[in-house]
């Protein structure tokens, strides 16, 4: 089984890896490599297998991640975004047998799902919404200034917030489902950046109606700490890790190529290289370990709530977009000039643009300033972990 898997990741890798340029300097959605992600049935591996899915872990979604960030930051992005979105809807699901049907749908058709949570200027601020649910019997709907709204325009269906009526707080949000022939886009910002170019995450008018139950009745705080937040910041790790793999490899393989080509004599970035795969391992074992944290308490509710373990994840985030972005500057100095073009087999121009939104996706400085109370109420450590 687990050979299958990577088969059929390799196979939409190397699709991927193929359009991974005209995607990026384009500024295109990577619709090749989607084409081959649904064609291998790799959309809905987090989905019970009742509802068309794989009843795959997030450590699975993870290793997808990594391998498409190897080739295709944007595809690897985008999947990551997608795998967050129906860990949100499948963990928080409703009973009633429309939203049940609404979860078949996703994973028979193997749908792509965006998500709108990023409202008119709030920025990251995504615990407060302006626009509302209005409701008309049995009826919701929703007119919403979604000014980041990656991939938007290729979903098959969008995963947004919302406030729980006109009468509700800015904080009391809900999270509703909402397919294709559900909403309408009008295209209100474009997307021309340095790198996540294939991300395409424009800024549109959201306007959207569908059936209440397509409403998860689960407050979207809950859902935000128990799922949005620890499966994105996983899957991004996963993601960034990705990246910096591709790089390294690229570093690796000049070394080796002016080794040959000088009789053993190594080049001058020799060591950035070195620098570069020990920076990797280091990072490498930062997002096993957090997989390996979440999945122990991923049954457990109280325990992906407590504190300790929302801070650890916050902090985790904000050091793997750091050490990815310092594997990828070790191993573009590791090559040179070779790096620093565009074309050639050792660019590693793409790789560094791409990474560099690591450290605002959501901005580091935010998340510092949100956990500074939390990191002096949990003290340090008395003494060092037991080796086994």
């Amino acid at each position: 089984m687990e050979g299958d898997l990577a088969a059929r990741i390799a196979a939409v890798a190397a699709v991927a890896a193929r359009h991974a340029d005209t995607v990026d300097a384009d500024a295109r959605f990577p619709a090749e490599a989607f084409a081959e992600l649904k064609a291998q049935k790799l959309m809905a591996v987090l989905l019970p297998h009742v509802f068309g899915g794989e009843g795959r872990s997030v450590a699975d979604a993870a290793q997808i991640c990594y391998a498409l960030g190897k080739v295709c930051s944007s595809t690897s992005m985008i999947y990551a975004m997608h795998s967050a979105n129906v860990a949100c809807v499948v963990n928080h699901r409703d009973d009633s047998e429309h939203f049940l049907a609404c979860l078949r749908r996703i994973g028979v058709n193997q749908m792509l799902l965006a998500s709108s949570t990023t409202e008119g200027q709030n920025g990251a601020n995504v615990r407060a919404s302006a626009a509302s649910l209005v409701h008309t019997g049995d009826i919701v709907s929703l007119d919403r200034d979604a000014s980041v709204l990656s991939y938007g325009a290729d979903a098959d269906a969008i995963v947004t917030t919302a406030r729980r009526s006109p009468e509700s707080l800015p904080s009391d949000q809900v999270l509703a489902l909402f397919f294709h022939d559900d909403y309408s886009l009008q295209r209100t910002s474009k997307w021309d950046v340095m790198g996540m170019r294939g991300t395409c995450s424009e800024g549109f008018r959201l306007m959207a109606k569908g059936r209440r139950e397509q409403v998860l009745s689960e407050p979207y705080d809950r859902i935000h700490r128990r799922s949005m937040v620890p499966v994105t910041h996983l899957l991004w790790a996963a993601c960034w890790a990705g990246v910096a793999a591709g790089a390294v490899t690229r570093a690796q393989s000049f070394v080796r190529m002016v080794a040959r080509a000088q009789k053993g004599a190594l080049p001058p970035g020799a060591p950035c290289a070195t620098q570069a795969s020990l920076s990797l391992s280091t990072l490498v074992r930062l997002v096993d370990s957090a997989l390996a944290n979440y999945l122990a308490r991923a049954s457990d509710g109280k325990a992906l709530e407590e504190l300790g373990f929302q801070t650890e994840l916050n902090l985790r985030k904000v050091s793997a977009s750091e050490l990815a972005i310092t594997t990828v500057m070790h191993a573009f100095n590791a090559c040179g000039i070779a790096a620093y073009r565009n074309d050639g087999d050792f660019s590693v121009s793409r790789s560094l643009r791409d990474i560099l939104s690591s450290a605002i996706m959501i901005n580091n400085s935010r998340i510092l300033a949100n956990v500074s109370t939390s990191c002096l109420i949990g003290g340090v450590p008395d003494s060092l972990s037991r080796l086994q």
